[in-house]
């Protein structure tokens, strides 16, 4: 996936326009949640994500989610992590 495919599903599902952001190499952010939708391209290096106790790495061009409220862990590998990032905040 590109970054302007990435752009185009983003605004189909309400989505605030993507932001731009990178992460050190080794990084590891402990469990936490977010109160809002995040939809992410990661777009360089590579990123885990630990959810419900499974890790899954993506790359460059793979798409995730994570809901809000969703505990999870982050962590980034040997070079670091670049990735685009949209939110949607919760409706009600």
């Amino acid at each position: 996936m590109n970054a302007t495919d990435f752009a185009t599903i983003l605004r189909a599902e309400g989505f605030a326009e993507a932001v731009s952001r990178s992460l050190p190499a080794d990084m590891t952010v402990p469990e936490h949640t977010h109160d809002f939708t995040a939809k992410v391209l990661v777009t360089a290096g590579a990123f885990t994500l630990t959810k419900d106790g499974v890790a899954t790495t993506h790359r460059p061009g793979d798409l995730f989610a994570v809901p809000a409220g969703c505990p999870h862990a982050e962590r980034t590998g040997a070079e670091g992590a670049a990735y685009l990032a949209g939110r949607r905040q919760p409706t009600g």
